[in-house]
């Protein structure tokens, strides 16, 4: 079974997000085993300085990344990244399952951005990041279902 872990910065407050994260959670294991880890926000004044923020966006990464498991492929969301369809990205996770790779981070980084090699965008529309946790959920759900042939997708 496959194991995916979700690495976020900063917590859920709202109970409404939770709920969606762990009605999604619990689709979702059927598919794989997930884990989602929460590392601390940095606080940045209110008008930082560019210096400020990749301070920030670095000290995030390295909690970030001190937290992926050894071996897993890591896919970070971001504005910037390239925007996929569902079922391109189901084809992306089916074929790190086809090359070996049972493991897989997921990382929706901070509100200032985030710094890595593979970053996918859901849209280059700006969602809050609670959202942002929700909605990759729900595509990471949709993409075990279209692997599966469910019918979830259509």
């Amino acid at each position: 079974m496959r194991h995916i872990s979700l690495l976020c910065v900063g917590k859920l407050k709202e109970a409404y997000w939770r709920d969606a994260c762990a009605e999604y959670g619990k689709r979702l294991s059927a598919f794989c085993r997930l884990t989602v880890t929460e590392v601390e926000e940095e606080r940045l004044p209110e008008n930082p300085s560019a210096a400020q923020i990749a301070r920030a966006v670095q000290e995030e990464g390295r909690r970030l990344l001190a937290k992926v498991p050894a071996g897993a492929a890591v896919i970070a969301w971001c504005i910037e990244g390239k925007e996929l369809d569902s079922p391109a990205f189901s084809e992306t996770l089916d074929k790190l399952a086809v090359d070996g790779v049972n493991a897989a981070a997921l990382v929706i980084g901070g509100s200032w951005g985030l710094s890595a090699d593979w970053r996918l965008s859901m849209s280059p529309m700006t969602f809050p990041h609670q959202l942002a946790r929700v909605m990759v959920l729900e595509q990471l759900y949709r993409a075990m279902q279209i692997s599966q042939g469910g019918k979830y997708h259509k």
